[in-house]
């Protein structure tokens, strides 16, 4: 193995170094500012989510769903034959409409799950016995939130509903950061930065001559628009057509911006390089609150047209609890998200999530949040990440890959990996004081969801869901790191604004396992709906002496759990070998990059 080139170097001309054009906010940071109250006939508009009915019939459905023995095996529902049987009862929803109407409220849109609302501010506030005020993001962001907590009125108490739209929080953030120093180029390094096709030739993703995702759908949830000159430029460096993209706009979606488009493209070009012939459906979203994101899993239910979906964001299921919302519970909000998920995996759509960059520590103390706060007020709490918790959607890890190195040669073979953490000098992920920040694959344990049983096939440790489940590569040693890092760090590649840059964090593992996701579809010759089960069958025939599929003995610590042969709160099962993990083990894999069986 040579050594590793510490020094700047160049792609295409052009500089590659890590780098996050926006900051990496959470809830708390993305915390509004109130200011004067609104205007009495300015128009506010909200939603308002109702509960599954029948809920345990669902799971029971769910589970013959991906039952091979089962007559209902992957006999999936339309979105029209879900709501009427799980969605919530037409008396309830006529009676919560009726209520709005009451109060001179619209419903412009009503279904099963949600009700869209709009119309004057002093309605909204009369009907949740609250004030409206405008109210000011950091970023400069503006919106409309609630001074105090909601009262729910009796219809929508009764119902169990939930609203959004009327928080002054964003709790979610993106998974991706820049790295601390130059990073040498693939190709010239045994640890990257890589392009997808590195990666698909180090993890045996099958060659392009056998899958190559024709003929299925990939969903990007995220928000930003996307530059398609950047799109052309990036595939086109490996020689390769670039991907159909379409996208959807939801609320109006956000523009293309090299500040705020990066994660879009992170997304767009790891699974369109390991699915090149797939479609890619861009569901751009204005931001990450949790309306919108709500908003946009809503818009892919009803479509149907996404096979799977991959979201590289997450925030700490600590994040929804009162102490960090002024006092006011909001973890039923988890349950939105969970009836959501697990609407989709009736429909037979595949979830996919990052586990999150801040290992098991992912959440500051409430107190690190207020005004003048100092180092005084504690240390980064564990806490895994919604969407990668709920037992609905695969929760994905990462490690620090070394693949081979040949000055004459592209080659990039599988060579080894490992997951330890980085110590960070403070809290890059809130911008609080709070100590004890590391850089690491996200994972432990759920406080909100049980564990599920597709859990009890191997040992978890826990009686509640744990994440990850499964890990590709993420890279490490983010600007903020206690330098230097540890060795072998590394990332990959993104094109955005004309040039390419490094990047780092799961939010490209998560893609990259879509990618591999799309090609099993194809293989398969339908939807898989939720994953998990197939994951954790094959890693306990793994266990058994069967068909290796996942590379399971990574050594690592994120914070506060190491990692083991089997599955751990690290990795999960582990990184994935792709054409086992397609029980097509006889099927060419990815050779040399730029090759025909690897474009």
């Amino acid at each position: 193995m040579q050594p590793r080139k510490l020094r700047t170097i160049f792609v295409a001309g052009l500089l590659v170094c890590g780098t996050l054009f926006t900051a990496a906010a959470g809830f708390a940071a993305e915390r509004a500012t109130l200011q004067e109250r609104v205007a009495a006939q300015q128009q506010v508009e909200f939603n308002i989510y109702l509960p599954l009915e029948h809920r345990a019939q669902l799971e029971t459905l769910l589970a013959a769903l991906h039952n091979s023995s089962s007559a209902q095996y992957h006999k999936w529902l339309t979105p029209n034959e879900f709501n009427s049987r799980f969605g919530a009862n037409e008396h309830s929803v006529a009676t919560i409409v009726n209520e709005l109407n009451a109060y001179g409220l619209r419903s412009d849109r009503v279904s099963a799950q949600q009700i869209q609302v709009t119309g004057d501010a002093r309605a909204v506030e009369q009907l949740f016995l609250t004030e409206l005020h405008a109210a000011t993001f950091p970023n400069g962001q503006k919106t409309i939130a609630a001074s105090q907590a909601i009262s729910l009125p009796g219809s929508m108490a009764a119902s169990g509903a939930v609203v959004t739209g009327l928080s002054a929080f964003i709790r979610v953030h993106k998974h991706s950061h820049r790295a601390a120093t130059a990073i040498p180029e693939n190709r010239y390094s045994n640890v990257g930065p890589y392009w997808f096709d590195d990666l698909k030739q180090a993890y045996l993703y099958p060659s392009y001559q056998g899958y190559n995702g024709k003929g299925v759908t990939i969903g990007i949830l995220m928000t930003g628009g996307y530059n398609p000159a950047d799109m052309n430029k990036y595939f086109a460096h490996e020689q390769l057509p670039t991907p159909k993209i379409t996208e959807v706009d939801i609320a109006g979606g956000a523009p293309f911006d090299p500040n705020n488009s990066f994660e879009t493209h992170l997304d767009l070009q790891q699974s369109g390089g390991m699915a090149p012939n797939a479609h890619l459906v861009l569901y751009n979203i204005p931001d990450l609150t949790d309306n919108h994101i709500l908003a946009g899993l809503t818009k892919i239910l009803d479509q149907n047209r996404a096979d799977v979906v991959s979201m590289s964001f997450g925030g700490p299921e600590l994040g929804y609890e009162p102490q960090y919302n002024g006092g006011q519970d909001e973890t039923a909000l988890l349950g939105v998200y969970d009836d959501m998920f697990a609407r989709g995996t009736a429909q037979g759509i595949t979830f996919i999530a990052s586990s999150g960059d801040a290992g098991a520590l992912s959440v500051p103390p409430a107190a690190c949040f207020a005004p003048n706060a100092t180092s005084a007020c504690g240390s980064v709490l564990a806490s895994v990440e919604s969407p990668a918790s709920s037992p609905h959607v695969t929760g994905v890890g990462g490690t620090n890959l070394v693949t081979t190195m040949s000055s004459t040669s592209l080659d990039s073979k599988y060579v080894s990996e490992a997951a330890f953490d980085d110590p960070l000098e403070g809290d890059i992920f809130y911008g609080t004081p709070a100590t004890g920040s590391v850089w690491a694959s996200g994972g432990g344990n759920s406080i909100y969801y049980k564990k599920p049983a597709f859990q009890f096939m191997v040992n978890t440790g826990s009686n509640y869901r744990t994440v990850p489940d499964v890990s590709l590569h993420m890279g490490g040693c983010p600007i903020g790191a206690v330098l230097p890092c540890g060795p072998d760090r590394s990332a990959d590649i993104v094109a955005i604004g004309g040039k390419y840059y490094g990047v780092i964090g799961t939010s490209a593992s998560a893609p990259d396992f879509a990618g591999l996701t799309a090609l099993k579809i194809q293989r398969m010759g339908s939807r898989l709906g939720n994953e998990n089960y197939d994951i954790y069958a094959l890693a306990n025939l793994q266990q058994a002496g069967s068909l290796k599929v996942f590379h399971d003995d990574i050594p690592g610590y994120n914070g506060l759990y190491t990692s083991q042969k089997g599955y751990n709160r690290v990795l999960g099962n582990g990184t994935v070998i792709g054409i086992n993990f397609l029980l097509a083990p006889a099927t060419p894999a990815a050779g040399t990059p730029q090759t025909p069986s690897n474009p």
